[in-house]
């Protein structure tokens, strides 16, 4: 038996340490040598050693390995995996992995992510957002810009043009703005917590839409002519891929684009399409535009089925039909149809020219591998730290049975919930930032941002939406929630729709993409290359059998040796990261062993894949982001709830996979390895809930830093601003509510109406007519914060 236990214990080791097979078999060797020695020779012996030496053979002479056993799984899988469409390999090409590689990984390089540098704004995009951001902000009102005048005013319209807010990502000598991603998100999410109208129509020129396809593709005669025009808006761009029969399916789309002369013998392309869901497509001056490129009279070349291409195409151009408007959720920002029936185009304007021709998709895919990461990102955290201010406010200024709404403890749940999720956003939002103003661009990362983004959103809208009961359902201009509410499905299905993101997008690229191995084995097999295929399919084994072992042993002692970074209180997360990003490796790869191709169509099990990852990256940009700000003790609760929080929803998923494995004996035995001894990791608990609320119900620094960046204000008559008011005047009243408080309970004075028993508090000198002002100025300003909209019949009626 202890021979057996020195031979487990040496395998282990080895597995642990991925030592080389040489290495392996020398200890083996060395191990079975001393058993013989110890025992005597036998035929059992004899018999090990003939197995021990076939083992050597096996594994270290590469031919008898190939012969025997790569080329059998080479065949295998060359007949198992499904070919590429050109759209998907396209997808796969576009961008680049980041720390989404190093989850995948299994073992983190830490420093990586400890190393990155911290998003900073220069001086002159902080002069922009304290200035024209503001001022802008200012200048909105949502409720009159939705409910009256259904778009944004002249005014606002004129001043976007004038400070180029359509051109920030432009450079400077086109005459944009040139501003970092960072300073990019920061003024969509400033202008998102004002009005989401603004928000999308400063975005959508800066995210996927012409100026960027022309920055990165297009020649220097259309940059030259558009740049500077998009930059002023002369120019008003809107990019038109989605139509009626392709959505998410690009492959489907049914534009066409035929190349050919026309009567003045120019060549060009004569174009057909129907789109819809177009943002600023009803007012856009010029218009990108996808299509499937023909060339039957082969004018340019040998290919008739040229594949998917993009061009610029003004808007006046004859055969263009546009400005009627859809109206997507009674929201005001410009969006509709536009359709195109024989218009003809110069080759010239094609996007990037000849040269770029059939290679749309992978133009869009590349623009979209960061644009995803930042303005949807930067318009969710915006209506997060919006909500999570203003409610949290208001749970603190309105009362039920004597009491703020946020000390009860069914009321502290969401509040706590608000806040942690908020917490999470913002820190994933500014991580992320940072590495694509380091140069990174995650394809992967960039839509577990998307999707994960704007579904915890959702939910703190949501949250939000419950605290305010009916002041939240009765619009008007009172009511700052109810029109967030209601556009909240706006950015769950723009830019791939997030049932879609999340089943077939993270881990469906993100297996091939950032596995250490599978994109390298798959290239073996697209080039017929054994030997390479055999090298990469061992180191795959390796990578294999050693998060077997790592599983294992972190599972046993939940990774409390595992050298990582981190201070006390960050420590463990590190760790518990590193012990389920283990598991995550050994299950994906498990998966993809067992499914093959067929992976890809189990998209339940795809999207638990996708959960686990996406917490596990979300948990790290939380440790990240509470480094950078310093580790402020008063943050600590936020910290905790948001680790706590994400690494639960990461283990539940990974044992969600469990249950939705092939070859259920083989699953539970990685079940066993991973968790060995049951379910370590809970939920915040009471206190941590308890603690993380209250956070929102005090003017603390703490407070500040979470909703830092959005657009504040204290003006009387403005919604948020009243709530500021009250907020400040409650808080200011509390202590002589203590006081009169205190004095009923040793029957000083008498309950009952607080009017009544203010005159009598101030009468009897418990408190002073300073104290009293107090309390009359936050009873009046509470007043006006909880007051809700009401109207006539006409008024409700036209």
């Amino acid at each position: 038996m202890l021979w057996l236990l020195a031979l487990f214990i040496a395998l282990w080791v080895f597995f642990y340490f991925t030592t080389r097979i040489t290495w392996v078999t020398a200890v083996l060797v060395l191990l079975l040598g001393a058993y013989t020695a110890t025992y005597g020779l036998t035929q059992n012996h004899i018999n090990l050693w003939v197995g021990l030496f076939l083992f050597f053979i096996f594994l270290n002479i590469p031919f008898v390995r190939k012969l025997l056993f790569s080329r059998w799984i080479f065949k295998l899988m060359k007949g198992a995996l499904p070919p590429l469409s050109q759209t998907e390999q396209e997808a796969l090409e576009a961008g680049n992995t980041w720390w989404d590689a190093e989850l995948f990984s299994g073992n983190p390089d830490w420093k990586k992510l400890q190393n990155l540098p911290v998003a900073r704004l220069t001086d002159e995009e902080q002069a922009f957002i304290d200035g024209p951001v503001e001022t802008l902000c200012a200048m909105l009102d949502d409720w009159d810009i939705t409910n009256n005048r259904k778009d944004l005013p002249p005014e606002v319209w004129n001043y976007i043009k004038q400070q180029k807010f359509c051109g920030m990502i432009i450079p400077k000598h086109y005459g944009g703005l040139e501003f970092s991603e960072t300073a990019h998100s920061e003024i969509v999410m400033k202008i998102a917590s004002r009005s989401t109208t603004a928000a999308v129509t400063v975005m959508v020129p800066n995210s996927l839409g012409p100026a960027k396809l022309l920055l990165n593709y297009g020649t220097e005669q259309q940059k030259n002519y558009y740049l500077p025009r998009l930059a002023t808006g002369e120019e008003l761009p809107a990019f038109a891929l989605t139509g009626p029969h392709a959505g998410s399916d690009a492959g489907a789309m049914p534009d066409t684009g035929i190349i050919c002369y026309n009567a003045e013998k120019v060549l060009g392309i004569c174009l057909n399409w129907e789109k819809r869901y177009i943002t600023l497509g009803p007012v856009a001056t010029v218009l990108g535009l996808a299509f499937k490129l023909y060339d039957p009279d082969h004018l340019i070349g040998d290919r008739e089925n040229i594949g998917i291409t993009l061009a610029l195409i003004p808007t006046h151009t004859p055969g263009v039909s546009i400005g009627r408007r859809h109206n997507p959720l009674d929201s005001a920002f410009q969006n509709g149809p536009n359709w195109g029936k024989d218009v003809f185009i110069p080759i010239d304007w094609i996007i990037g020219g000849l040269e770029q021709t059939g290679k749309g998709w992978k133009m869009l895919m590349q623009s979209l591998a960061t644009g995803r990461a930042i303005s949807l990102p930067a318009l969710s955290v915006g209506a997060a730290k919006f909500t999570c201010r203003n409610t949290g406010a208001y749970a603190r200024i309105r009362k039920q049975f004597n009491l703020p709404l946020g000390e009860f403890e069914g009321i502290e749940e969401p509040l706590a919930r608000m806040a942690g999720e908020t917490y999470i956003l913002n820190a994933a939002r500014k991580v992320t930032n940072a590495a694509l103003d380091n140069g990174e661009k995650p394809a992967v990362i960039s839509a577990i941002l998307k999707y994960e983004l704007t579904e915890r959103m959702r939910r703190i809208v949501n949250d939000g939406m419950d605290i305010q009961g009916g002041s939240g359902i009765c619009l008007g201009p009172r009511n700052y929630l109810g029109r967030l509410y209601q556009v909240i499905p706006v950015s769950i299905t723009v830019e791939g729709a997030n049932i879609l993101t999340r089943t077939m997008m993270i881990f469906g690229q993100g297996a091939i993409r950032c596995h250490p191995y599978i994109q390298k084995e798959m290239a073996a097999l697209q080039q017929n290359d054994l030997r390479q295929f055999d090298k990469v399919l061992f180191r795959h084994i390796g990578f294999f059998v050693h998060n077997m072992a790592a599983g294992l042993w972190l599972g046993l002692t939940d990774a409390r040796f595992k050298i990582v970074p981190g201070k006390r209180d960050t420590r463990r997360y590190y760790q518990q990261i590193a012990r389920l990003s283990v598991g995550f490796a050994l299950l994906a790869d498990f998966a993809l062993l067992t499914l093959g191709g067929t992976l890809k169509r189990k998209e339940r099990l795809s999207g638990c894949f996708a959960d686990a990852l996406s917490n596990l990256y979300l948990c790290c940009c939380v440790l990240k982001h509470y480094q950078d700000q310093g580790c402020p003790k008063e943050d600590a609760p936020l910290l905790h709830w948001a680790c706590r929080q994400s690494i639960y929803r990461a283990q539940q998923s990974l044992l969600a996979i469990f249950r939705k494995l092939p070859l259920r004996l083989l699953a539970w035995v990685l079940r066993g390895l991973v968790f060995p001894i049951g379910k370590p990791y809970l939920p915040p608990g009471d206190s941590l809930t308890h603690k993380t609320a209250k956070l929102l119900l005090a003017d603390t620094p703490a407070r500040d830093r979470l909703t830092y960046g959005i657009y504040i204000n204290n003006k009387a008559d403005d919604a948020t601003g009243r709530i500021e008011i009250a907020f400040k005047a409650v808080l200011a009243a509390a202590p002589v509510e203590a006081k009169i408080r205190q004095a009923q309970k040793q029957k000083q004075l008498a309950k009952g109406d607080p009017f009544r028993v203010l005159a009598e508090a101030l009468s009897k000198g418990i408190i002073t007519q300073t104290e009293a002002g107090l309390l009359t100025a936050a009873e009046q300003a509470g007043f006006a914060a909880i007051s809700v909209d009401d109207f006539s019949p006409e008024e409700v009626t036209s």
